[in-house]
C-alpha cells in the first residue's frame, strides 16, 4: 500500500472539514482509518505504523468531539489532526520505525531490508514528512492565533509543504540508488 492510500483518511478529513463540517471531517476520516484497517487485515497485510496512528487519532479526536462538544474552528481542527500526525511520525523515529520504512518493504527485495542506507534513507524521509508536518502545525497555529494571517495562507503553505514531502519521497531513493551505483539517475 502507498503512502498516499495510509493518508487518505486525512485527505476526507480535510474534504468533509471544508465542505461540510469539522464533526463530519474527523467521523469521515475515522470510518475510512477503520476500513483501511479491515481490508489490510481481510488481505493478511500487516497494519503500520501511520495506519494504528491514524485510527487512535481519529477516535480520540471523534470520541472528544461526540463527549465535550469543543467550538472547533476550521484552524484549531486541522491543528489537532495535524499536531497528531506529528506525534505519530515522531514516535515512529523515535521508537527507531520510521513510518515509511514498512511502505519502502513492499516495493523494495527483502535482501535489502537490513542494509544501513536503507534504514537511513528511511530515516531521512521520515524525517523530510515529520519537518513537513511541523510546517502545517506552525500555519495551523498562525492561522488561528495570528489574526493577520488569513487561512488561504495555511492551506497555501500546507499544499506546498506536502507537494515537497511527496517529491522527496519519490527523488530521494532513486538519488541514493544512483550515487550507490555509480549510474545514470533514475527516472
Amino acid at each position: 500500500m502507498s503512502i498516499l492510500l495510509g493518508l487518505s483518511p486525512f485527505i476526507v478529513f480535510f474534504v468533509l472539514m471544508r465542505f461540510v463540517s469539522p464533526v463530519a471531517g474527523l467521523v469521515g476520516a475515522l470510518v475510512v482509518s477503520a476500513l483501511l484497517g479491515v481490508r489490510m487485515w481481510v488481505r493478511g497485510e500487516s497494519i503500520k505504523v501511520l495506519e494504528i496512528g491514524t485510527l487512535v487519532l481519529f477516535g480520540a479526536l471523534t470520541g472528544y468531539t461526540l463527549i465535550a462538544a469543543p467550538q472547533w474552528t476550521v484552524a484549531t481542527v486541522r491543528l489537532a489532526v495535524d499536531a497528531g500526525l506529528l506525534a505519530i511520525v515522531v514516535v515512529s523515529l523515535a521508537i527507531g520505525r520510521p513510518f515509511t520504512l514498512q511502505y519502502a518493504r513492499e516495493q523494495v527485495p527483502e535482501q535489502f531490508w537490513a542494509l544501513p542506507v536503507f534504514i537511513v534513507t528511511n530515516r531521512i524521509i521520515s524525517s523530510v514528512w515529520g519537518l513537513a508536518f511541523a510546517v502545517l502545525v506552525a500555519a495551523d497555529a498562525a492561522a488561528e492565533y495570528v489574526p493577520a494571517i488569513p487561512v488561504r495562507v495555511d492551506v497555501a503553505a500546507s499544499i506546498a509543504v506536502l507537494a515537497f514531502a511527496f517529491w522527496f519521497t519519490r527523488w530521494y531513493p532513486a538519488r541514493v540508488r544512483q550515487r550507490a551505483t555509480g549510474g545514470a539517475p533514475a527516472a
